[in-house]
């Protein structure tokens, strides 16, 4: 039984290599009206969803992106390819960040190179963002699949089956944990301290 509780773990973790996330060239050259990009974004992230009724994106997140300046208004009601990439990070990140926080980190990419105003466009931000990732997913799955081998090591004392299997299970959830915490203790203090100031956002709108 334990063989096969580790290897549906196991299995689990690996799937991360197939996890959907939207390309570069996914993303439509056309400018897109709001309809349009709630349905690209159900359709290219659907298997990110925990249950089938979460939603992805809708238009009054969008509204609310565009009121609280996480994102530049449409023009003429369409929303560009540099939107979409703007709204994927959102997505991501507003997962385990404040949308102030959010606020702070995508406020100088898009004040320096929104509508091809720097050195870089939005686009190619975006391209070598992804690439990074992918590139680090291996030595991701290397670590998780270390900390689940360090879980099923411990309480070697517990004779109950039942028990060991519940004690290693919690054990590898604290260890995921910590990393969050830590990695996003890192996040929030480099916002404080480098991309904005100590303040109360509590008016911004969560989502």
């Amino acid at each position: 039984m334990r063989e096969k509780y580790n290897r549906e773990i196991l299995d689990l973790i690996r799937s991360i290599q197939n996890i959907d996330f939207i390309k570069p060239d996914d993303i439509p050259n056309i400018d897109l009206y709001m309809d349009q990009v709630t349905t690209f974004m159900d359709e290219h992230l659907a298997s990110s969803k925990r249950f089938d009724d979460d939603k992805i994106l809708t238009k009054t997140m969008i509204n609310n992106y565009t009121k609280n300046k996480l994102i530049p208004p449409p023009q003429k009601k369409k929303y560009s390819k540099e939107h979409m990439c703007l709204l994927i990070y959102i997505y991501y990140f507003k997962n385990f960040l404040a949308i102030s926080d959010i606020k702070d980190i995508l406020e100088p990419i898009s004040n320096l190179f929104f509508e091809g105003n720097g050195s870089k466009d939005m686009e190619e931000i975006y391209s070598e963002i992804v690439n990074l990732e992918l590139g680090n997913i291996d030595s991701q799955l290397k670590d998780i699949i270390r900390k689940l081998k360090k879980s099923n090591e411990m309480y070697s004392e517990v004779s109950d089956a039942d028990e060991k299997k519940v004690l290693s299970n919690f054990a590898f959830i604290c260890m995921l944990s910590f990393d969050v915490w830590v990695k996003k203790t890192i996040i929030e203090n480099i916002v404080d301290d480098t991309l904005g100031q100590k303040k109360n956002n509590s008016s911004i709108k969560k989502n």
